[in-house]
């Protein structure tokens, strides 16, 4: 088993002495890129019920087809395996049981999987339901369909071992573009409440993070990950068909254009929401719409890629990241690893961030959460690392975490489907903020101890 670091802080009121400096030895000189991509295909062939407003279950209709997208990258000392799966959320343990099966079929060390979900609203549900059956329990009445799970699960793990059997050298692309896709969806109403609609000029995240895979010595594409910040919520609570949704149309596209796998990794879409939202039919909604409202711009910032490496240094780093739960919020009995009580008997949430560095000037960081943009903006704009990318919806789901000022307004993500109380923001930033620019002095650290005396 490959060794890693996991480091642990506490905040919000906790003391952060406990967050560890990145040993430099971990930022090693890289080695040459091979990667190698998949989709598999896990539509549902029954009916199944389906994640993201009340219960209901799908009618047997499939307007797109649902994927497993997974992208493996080796530096020639570790492998990094990337998921997103059209799904709505994954509970963390689940994302558990799964990472222990990769290991145990692949060798890969859980440091290493990535697990994102794209959250599109009209895919079935994956295992257990964790705490969202705590939110919201009138949404989750049924069980699980076990069947469907292990079916996902097993193409997953299947789908991860193609990757490995077939990678091949490769070189990386970074990139920015820019979509008009998305809006803030938090709208004030004329009472001065706050409801899920729209809301020009609220926040909002327009930068498209694009990483281009291509083989070595060709033109051929091998893949496309595009990072933007998006709800899979053109379709509404009264549609009961499956679809991979907006980010699912933008995937196509893209696909079709290019002849390889593309990607979709959510960002800090906690107040974002697509342009056209929770609509009965895919006509209705201008679901197709995506594929040039969001494809096109990623094709757009894809092709406008004209540099390239051909290695990498694969550094993962795990973080846990405490801070005081809501009070008198229950709490999922499967969860129970995402949890504990401080010295004086106050709960604590336990979030597992990862920050993987792939190059001196690459950075990703991944949390467990829906997270307002403002946090995922804030980090990019302040980042060392010139390309610094944030996946949501990845290795599990906790909920919202919004900000101080959204505690004080109200609405569905700071009241109902949080476990954080508004301590959270401060604490959350200065996490972000302390294993970024450790992550970053690590790195100059090591550049200089193997470049040459003068």
């Amino acid at each position: 088993m490959k060794s890693h670091r996991s480091y642990l802080v506490t905040a919000a009121g906790f003391s952060l002495g406990l967050l560890l400096a990145l040993p430099s030895a971990l930022f090693a000189e890289g080695g040459k890129l091979r990667a190698a991509a998949a989709k598999i295909d896990i539509t549902p062939d029954t009916p199944q019920y389906l994640i993201g407003y009340g219960e209901r279950i799908s009618n047997g209709e499939i307007y797109s087809c649902l994927y497993h997208r997974i992208l493996t990258l080796d530096d020639g000392a570790r492998k990094l395996v990337i998921v997103s799966t059209d799904i709505c959320v994954l509970s963390p343990t689940e994302y558990r049981h799964v990472a222990e099966q990769v290991q145990k079929t692949h060798g890969i060390d859980p440091v290493d999987f990535l697990w994102a979900t794209t959250h599109t609203h009209s895919g079935p549900e994956v295992g257990e339901p964790g705490i969202y059956d705590v939110y919201m329990p009138e949404r989750n009445v049924h069980s699980f369909d076990r069947r469907y799970t292990d079916l996902a699960i097993q193409k997953l793990i299947d789908g991860i071992g193609q990757t490995l059997d077939s990678l091949q050298p490769a070189r990386l692309g970074v990139g920015w573009g820019t979509a008009d896709a998305n809006i803030n969806r938090r709208e004030r109403t004329p009472d001065g409440k706050i409801k899920l609609g729209q809301n020009p000029d609220g926040p909002r995240d327009r930068m498209i993070g694009i990483l281009k895979l291509m083989k070595r010595d060709s033109d051929e594409p091998i893949a496309t990950l595009a990072n933007y910040a998006m709800h899979g919520t053109v379709l509404g609570g009264k549609s009961l068909i499956i679809s991979s949704d907006g980010p699912g149309e933008a995937a196509e596209r893209v696909e079709e254009k290019t002849g390889a796998p593309m990607l979709y990794l959510n960002g800090a879409a906690g107040n974002i929401a697509p342009l056209y939202s929770v609509y009965s039919t895919p006509e209705e909604g201008h679901l197709r719409e995506f594929r040039s409202l969001l494809g096109d711009p990623i094709l757009a910032a894809r092709e406008a890629i004209t540099s390239y490496r051909d290695t990498l240094a694969i550094q993962p780093v795990e973080a846990i990241f405490e801070t005081p739960r809501k009070e008198g919020l229950g709490w999922s009995e499967d969860m129970a690893a995402d949890t504990r009580n401080d010295a004086q008997g106050q709960p604590l949430v336990r979030l597992r961030c990862r920050f993987i560095r792939l190059a001196d000037d690459i950075l990703i960081w991944t949390a467990p959460v829906e997270l307002f943009c403002e946090y995922s903006m804030a980090a990019r704009e302040h980042s060392p690392f010139a390309n610094t990318f944030y996946f949501g919806y990845t290795n599990g789901w906790f909920g919202y975490l919004p900000t101080a000022v959204a505690f004080k307004e109200g609405g569905y993500e700071s009241t109902r489907v949080t476990p954080f109380t508004p301590a959270v923001e401060k604490g959350f930033t200065d996490f972000v903020r302390s294993n970024i620019e450790k992550a970053a002095s690590a790195t100059k650290e090591a550049n200089s101890a193997k470049a040459p005396e003068k």
